[in-house]
């Protein structure tokens, strides 16, 4: 059985899928059980997958890669055209869906890397003894917790 998928395939089998794609074929099984990709069986019982699911694999993993539940991304996938493969404006669409998450994910991460050391260093997560970030433990008034880490 070959898991090479030709350029002009118009379906793919879950092991050429899995081989294109990086995906394992359990991982794919595993979607398509939890409706994140489809496929259609042949006379024999066998999955038979369109090419553009390729772009739905590429789209949930890099979507996990984000930490995006799956739930999420069932529900974005939802959002695409069922009667034709997603364009590129498709794409764009569903994508927007997220930005505002994840401009605020950027942003804690990047408070995150330049207070680090400032806030965690000590070990004492903004408590009262630590005289350098956070004397008198001001940061208390605002919260438990690592405060400079935290956004409000």
């Amino acid at each position: 059985m070959t898991t090479h998928l030709a350029w002009d395939a118009k379906e793919a089998t879950v092991g050429e899928l899995a081989a294109r794609s990086g995906v394992a074929t359990s991982a794919l099984r595993f979607y398509e059980r939890e409706g994140l990709i489809r496929s259609r069986r042949t006379s024999g019982n066998q999955r038979r997958y369109s090419r553009d699911t390729l772009r739905r694999v590429a789209f949930i993993r890099t979507s996990q890669r984000l930490g995006i539940p799956l739930a999420d991304i069932r529900a974005v996938l939802e959002l695409l055209p069922a009667d034709r493969t997603p364009t590129k404006e498709d794409w764009a669409r569903i994508s927007e869906c997220w930005r505002d998450d994840l401009e605020a994910r950027i942003r804690t991460l990047q408070r995150l890397r330049d207070n680090l050391t400032d806030c965690i260093g000590c070990g004492c997560l903004s408590l009262d003894r630590c005289v350098l970030s956070n004397p008198g433990d001001e940061l208390a008034s605002h919260g438990p917790g690592p405060r400079r880490l935290i956004e409000d």
